[in-house]
């Protein structure tokens, strides 16, 4: 591990010099290349340095007791500092395990949330909404931009399906771990008996695919353009500007019908329609590796039940890690941080666990 992040520190060193190259410089997108990789590489290095600092403490003071002659005060503050310099370095190399561990490629990217209401009809669609609600309200605390691409809306105000963007730095990272199937457990508003219902909704969590990680032809394309609809407000309009792409050869279909442009609703339709290939290639990527690991944060399949919702006692319980948090309305209104953490520490703990 030593001799690995002694290369990664030549190369954080090579890379700054190069970033004061003239030539390079004067290259915008080299210039922001070698930038995102001194970035990512910053925080191993510094946690690194600071390593060795502890380690080079620890040695100066074995070096003294071993010496001898010290007078007593001056041992018991020696003997403190080398114990205080190795507990240092230890938590240190700990940070670096877990620094060093292999970094999803995909955690920096925006997403794409699809959220569909499952088993319960119109209850199932109001949880949905619900849902979407979390999810924005955690985006924003998170400092990320949500925007809705597609939403079909009932009546009583709930989603049969809303996708929607979530834009920001790392925001794959935090919403990764959210794709399955949520399943709610509350009193309906339309049940006059106080019944409590379990109803389920499906998301699914898409990394934004750029333009170079899908080569899509134009001509396996067929592109419907129709009027929004709805069950009113800003979905609705009286022009032909909503989009429907069939991508022919795998038989995906994508909607976006949020813009009043024809044009805006294409290109957000066609980011989808790239995302969801990406995924689908992905997963059958996954799927090909002999003797696949069952992570014990999930699959990340839209099939696996993966929480619960319980309004009557007020908790929300991650099937996953086993995990129970009785904050149902913190957590509905945003409230996800210490959730998502919990799950992330054990997916980090399974992968080092695996190292």
């Amino acid at each position: 591990m030593f001799d690995k992040l002694l290369s990664i520190e030549q190369k954080f060193d090579d890379l700054n010099e190069r970033l004061c190259e003239p030539e390079v410089m004067a290259d915008i997108r080299r210039c922001t290349e070698i930038s995102r990789e001194i970035k990512q590489l910053q925080p191993i290095v510094e946690v690194f340095r600071a390593y060795k600092a502890a380690q080079k403490t620890a040695e100066e003071a074995k070096a003294l007791l071993d010496e001898g002659g010290l007078d007593k005060d001056f041992r018991e503050l020696v003997s403190e500092e080398l114990d205080e310099a190795r507990d240092k370095a230890e938590d240190l190399s700990e940070q670096l395990k877990i620094l060093l561990l292999p970094k999803d490629p995909n955690d920096a990217r925006n997403v794409i949330v699809e959220i569909r209401s499952g088993a319960g009809g119109e209850e199932a669609a109001l949880f949905a909404g619900v849902l979407y609600r979390m999810y924005t309200m955690y985006a924003e605390t998170c400092g990320f931009r949500s925007e809705i691409v597609y939403a079909n809306e009932t009546e009583l105000g709930g989603f049969k399906e809303i996708s929607f963007m979530i834009e920001g730095e790392g925001a794959y990272s935090r919403f990764k771990f959210e794709s399955g199937v949520h399943r709610v457990q509350r009193v309906p508003v339309t049940e006059s008996q106080g019944r409590i219902q379990t109803s389920t909704v499906t998301v699914a969590v898409l990394p934004e695919a750029e333009d170079v990680d899908v080569d899509i032809n134009e001509a396996d394309l067929q592109i419907d353009t129709f009027r929004s609809s709805g069950a009113g407000g800003q979905h609705i309009n009286k022009t032909d500007s909503a989009i429907r792409i069939t991508h022919i050869p795998t038989g995906t279909v994508v909607e976006c019908q949020d813009e009043r442009s024809q044009y805006k609703n294409k290109d957000k339709a066609m980011k989808i329609l790239r995302s969801r290939i990406l995924e689908a290639e992905r997963e059958k990527q996954q799927a090909a590796i002999a003797g696949e690991r069952r992570a014990q944060v999930g699959t990340g399949d839209r099939s696996e039940r993966i929480r619960t919702y319980n309004y009557p006692q007020g908790r929300v319980t991650d099937h996953r890690i086993g995990l129970t948090l009785y904050k149902l309305e913190a957590i509905l209104n945003g409230d996800l941080t210490e959730l998502i953490d919990a799950i992330l520490t054990a997916d980090t703990a399974e992968k080092l666990k695996e190292q």
